[in-house]
């Protein structure tokens, strides 16, 4: 079969990987220049490395995306350094990389509460059984069991930074078993960073035959009604195919296929997701003087972003010509202000709060700064989200949909777009 991928992320690399694989003919249309989709990065004369737009990491448990790692003969460039992880308390950072250090964080005190917490953790790490855990939100559970201040400690901020005051409360407890059951402390990345492995991906499947259009978008997809095949609308005319993935977010396959049927069109739509702002700055000095990784930040704190990470103390700064990487992001919804200011408005606002992380910051130490923004980043999974995932195989025979908004119960990310990628390959081939 010619079969036609839209979009170059991981899991649209992914699902050609195995389609392949298994005799098909495979072009992979994608609307930018570069593969990788929201994993991608960008790279400075001087650096070694490139830095992801979105910032990435793997986990230890990341079996989908290590695996496909080792089956290109790649695994020796994934590297799992050991960052420090800290957790934001009155004032203060402390330690949040291990079990250990998580029951020695001073919010918790000494009592009931903390071995509520570690048997609440100890839990969800054995418990397999989500789909009872989806029938409720993390806010009911959580002060059920885990107790009121626990709660108010430790999840709340969790959930307000990543989904916002207006779905906070509405997300259901099987995202958090997810989180809980399949992560782990063990933080890996790839030799080069996330484009080198991205590039490296795409020259295996060229090597393999595949096709991979770059700078070319798919606007339409329709079905002839003469020969069957799928039609697909691009700046260089219209293209055929038997079959055809359409792995982007949910809203912008709805506009790229009208056709589809009503109910189906409808489920696409009523998917609710966040969007993500992320600035990279570059410094001169290091901003973190005890060495820390990644600053969970809760919104309550007054910082104008939820997170900082220091990426330049998970791999050397001499990989990016001795420069110093900091990221600070939020997850936001697509009509926040942050998605109109300007970069200058935007790190006028962010610069102040990183004296707040280090006295001694100035901002003379910021050499250069990037601004990316999408209005895609963080499926919302709400009660019994499962009865609302669309099919893989659309109503339209020969059409296929594979998104982040579809690899629940698990959180969206890199290993679980391979997964979702892989699956809808398989799919396609046993259809």
């Amino acid at each position: 079969m010619k079969i036609a991928i839209i979009g170059a992320g991981y899991g649209g690399m992914a699902a050609a990987w195995d389609l392949r694989k298994a005799g098909h003919e495979v072009i992979i249309y994608e609307s930018a220049d570069y593969v990788g989709g929201l994993a991608s990065g960008f790279k400075e004369p001087g650096w070694k490395w490139s830095v992801e737009k979105f910032y990435h990491h793997w986990f230890a448990s990341d079996r989908h995306m290590l695996g496909i790692i080792k089956e290109m003969g790649l695994e020796d460039k994934v590297l799992f350094p050991r960052p420090l992880t800290v957790m934001y308390h009155q004032g203060k950072f402390y330690p949040f990389d291990s079990i250990i250090n998580a029951l020695l964080f001073p919010g918790l005190g000494w009592g009931i509460n903390k071995i509520r917490f570690g048997l609440v953790g100890l839990f969800l790490r054995l418990t397999t059984n989500w789909q009872a855990l989806e029938k409720t939100t993390v806010e009911a559970w959580m002060r059920k069991w885990a107790g009121e201040k626990v709660y108010k400690l430790m999840w709340e901020p969790l959930l307000v930074g990543k989904f916002g005051e207006k779905y906070a409360k509405q997300v259901n407890m099987a995202w958090m078993w997810a989180r809980m059951h399949a992560r782990t402390t063990r933080l890996g990345t790839f030799e080069g960073g996330f484009q080198a492995f991205a590039d490296q991906f795409a020259e295996k499947l060229h090597a393999e035959g595949v096709e991979i259009r770059l700078g070319t978008p798919v606007t339409h997809i329709q079905r002839d009604s003469t020969s069957g095949l799928l039609e697909l609308a691009t700046p260089e005319g219209v293209e055929k195919a038997d079959k055809v993935l359409v792995t982007l977010s949910p809203g912008v396959a709805a506009k790229m296929v009208p056709s589809l049927p009503k109910e189906y069109l409808e489920g696409l739509l009523r998917l609710k997701s966040m969007g993500a702002v992320v600035m990279t700055l570059a410094l001169k000095e290091r901003l973190s003087d005890q060495g820390y990784y990644w600053y969970n930040i809760p919104k309550s704190a007054g910082f104008p972003f939820l997170a900082v990470v220091e990426h330049t103390n998970f791999v050397a700064p001499e990989n990016f010509g001795g420069d110093h990487i900091v990221y600070v992001g939020d997850y936001l919804e697509p009509d926040h202000e942050y998605f109109r200011l300007t970069q200058d408005e935007l790190l006028d606002r962010f610069l102040p709060s990183l004296q707040k992380l280090n006295p001694r910051f100035e901002r003379d130490w910021v050499k250069k700064t990037w601004l990316w923004r999408t209005a895609y980043a963080q499926p919302v999974p709400l009660v019994n989200h499962s009865q609302n995932i669309p099919a893989i195989a659309t109503p339209i025979e020969g059409l296929y949909f594979a998104s982040m908004s579809q690899v629940y119960p698990w959180d969206r990310g890199t290993n679980f777009a391979v997964e979702i990628g892989r699956k809808a390959a398989k799919i396609m081939v046993e259809g």
